[in-house]
């Protein structure tokens, strides 16, 4: 292996895309400050593919694509299944119908959207209250994470000190923490003078890089694979999809240690796994995008129509891409294991698989230029995720409280001086944040694991059922913060007293059950506590939205209004489009890991059932489109 320290051709190719970040941010300044909606939705006149390509580069991120490169090594096929604990299928949902759904509120925020499925009554606000601190926290913690994650990466392709001499007096626990606020600032440049518009703008190149980079390095691993040899490398279900109660996956010759981290991992009962997490998956979806950047990409979007064409791309755009670079990636570790073994031990020699992606972007099979452009690619990842962020945090900050409350007549330099000032507070809160990360990693996890474990019950219930309130939903929410934070704190010492068969049992994904259990008790008791929500925010809100469930009492109002309206019967029709839609989805997935493992048959089937999926979803999803 070379010396991981690019070449000045590689600084070169990372520098030109940071200068154009900057010339982004300073051409859209005049357009993003006409008023507030065009900072923060792009004035919803961005076409829907450009938004699908923003929301894709967002997704693209630098900590989920080296998880997905260690899970593939280790798992193969059968890593397709671990990340529906996000769950990645939401996009499904929100493509068939739900951001349809959203759109058609015309709001700015999803604290905007509590008031108009619930009124201004007092439940309503305590609602809105608790969906914005969970906005807010949930962003600090994913800017602040997401700034040391990528000063540790940056740092072993450019290390400080040789670079600037002058810093070798710099501790070295803060040189990723320089690196970090370095590249955050090029991103808060772009972000807070050009909003929505320069994000999109600049996503858009970054997922070009991105796929530059993806597809040089599918054909580097397949110029270097031999089908017979790499095959002997792998254990029997590898390149399988298919699985049994137990992983049955078991490692040989110099991957031994490989069946260690099987063992150990929340992973190897995988039927219960997959069960729970296709259970977690589809009611999570079905609750609808979380109150981050996704959402307001889709209130970005100028129609619902465009809004469920701008979800549905999102798939086609990165899943194939991702996946060349990951197998790509995944499939080189393999090949160059005892090459590459000594640089993914810890410090305690255990084999830390998340330092597989870097080990094989340094290694000398992959060329001088090319490193530059995948290192700037997972740049742009890093920034397009951080400057989505941002600008949810300023939407909920600014829209939410400074002027909802302080400002309501804001003038739109008062409305863009306020997202300049706020965008700098978060981001200096954030940098604070991610250079004390160990002491409030666990304070952050805890709250926003605990905030997003009581999100469901509550937002499921907000679409689908006429009598939920906004006393259901503030209480659904908060009932579902007890058991979420008093779980991560007890079940460690029980599980510690218990046979070892019974780890499992301190993965989060298992505290769900009770979580949902406790949040559906807190939506149900709330809910007939206090009064339905007043009569016309119901009509309106369902007149507009036009969402499918028990909305019998309102639909007779709203028909006794308006003679021409007709309910939404198209719930069976949703549902077989979403399975389909996953289906499409997964092969999407796993047809780039055969294709890049020369798997020419298998890929060919994927093929051929996306092209099946596609028929089924265009004629029964895109051509019944409406706004």
């Amino acid at each position: 292996m070379r010396q991981l320290l690019v070449s000045g051709i590689d600084i070169a190719i990372i520098a030109v895309y940071l200068g154009f970040l900057i010339f982004i941010g300073l051409y859209l300044k005049k357009k993003a400050s006409k008023n507030l909606e065009s900072y923060l939705l792009g004035g919803k006149s961005l076409p829907w593919y450009m938004l699908g390509l923003s929301n894709a580069s967002g997704m693209f991120d630098i900590s989920g694509t080296v998880w997905l490169v260690a899970i593939t090594v280790v798992y193969g096929i059968k890593s397709i299944y671990i990340p529906w604990v996000w769950p990645v299928f939401n996009q499904i949902f929100l493509m068939i119908y739900l951001s349809a759904w959203l759109r058609r509120s015309e709001c700015t925020t999803g604290a905007e959207w509590i008031g108009f499925r619930f009124g201004n009554d007092k439940g309503a606000k305590f609602s809105h209250a608790i969906i914005v601190l969970f906005a807010i926290i949930s962003c600090l913690g994913m800017l602040a994470y997401g700034f040391i994650g990528m000063g540790k990466f940056i740092e072993i392709f450019l290390p400080l000190k040789t670079l600037f001499p002058f810093l070798t007096g710099l501790p070295d626990a803060y040189v990723p923490h320089v690196w970090g606020i370095t590249f955050t600032l090029f991103a808060v440049f772009y972000a807070l003078l050009g909003g929505m518009m320069s994000i999109v703008w600049a996503d858009v190149a970054q997922y070009a890089i991105m796929t530059l980079a993806a597809i040089a390095i599918a054909i580097i691993a397949m110029l270097h694979i031999t089908p017979e040899t790499f095959h002997n490398l792998l254990p029997e279900g590898w390149m399988s999809p298919g699985f049994g109660k137990t992983l049955t996956l078991h490692w040989e010759g110099a991957f031994t240690e490989f069946n260690q981290t099987i063992a150990h991992s929340a992973y190897q009962i995988f039927s219960f796994f997959f069960g729970m997490v296709l259970l977690k998956g589809i009611l999570a979806s079905v609750a609808g995008p979380a109150p981050t950047y996704d959402m307001q990409k889709i209130l970005s979007t100028k129609s619902p129509k465009e809004a469920s064409m701008m979800s549905g791309f999102v798939s086609i755009v990165l899943m194939p891409v991702r996946y060349l670079m990951i197998a790509g990636i995944a499939v080189l570790g393999l090949i160059l294991f005892k090459d590459i073994e000594p640089s993914i031990r810890n410090v305690n020699g255990t084999i830390d698989f998340e330092l597989v992606l870097p080990a094989i972007v340094g290694h000398t099979w992959i060329p001088v230029g090319l490193t530059g452009v995948v290192i700037a690619g997972l740049l742009a990842a890093f920034m397009s995720t951080f400057a989505g962020t941002l600008n949810a945090a300023q939407a909920y900050i600014v829209n939410d409280i400074y002027i909802k409350f302080f400002k309501p007549e804001a003038s739109p330099k008062q409305a863009a001086n306020a997202n300049y000032l706020v965008g700098v507070v978060v981001v200096l809160i954030s940098i604070l944040f991610g250079i004390w990360a160990q002491d409030v990693n666990q304070v952050l996890q805890w709250v926003t694991n605990a905030l997003y474990g009581s999100y469901i019950a509550a937002n499921i219930l907000k679409w689908h059922w006429w009598r939920f309130n906004s006393s259901g939903f503030a209480w659904g929410m908060v009932a579902g913060l007890v058991p979420a934070l008093i779980l991560p704190l007890v079940i460690p010492s029980i599980v510690a007293a218990l046979p070892e068969q019974w780890a499992l049992l301190n993965e989060p994904l298992y505290y769900f059950p009770v979580i949902f259990l406790f949040s559906i008790i807190g939506c149900m008791a709330g809910t007939y506590s206090a009064p339905p929500t007043e009569e016309k925010a119901l009509k309106n809100f369902y007149k507009k939205t036009r969402p499918w469930g028990f909305w019998s009492p309102v639909q007779a109002k709203v028909e006794a209004e308006d003679p021409t309206f007709r309910k939404n019967k198209n719930f069976g029709r949703d549902m077989f489009n979403v399975a389909a839609g996953i289906i499409w989805q997964t092969c999407l997935v796993a047809t780039p890991i055969y294709l890049v493992c020369k798997k020419f048959t298998f890929a060919g089937i994927g093929l051929m059932i996306i092209i099946v999926m596609s028929v089924i979803l265009y004629t029964n999803w895109y051509k019944k489109l409406e706004d």
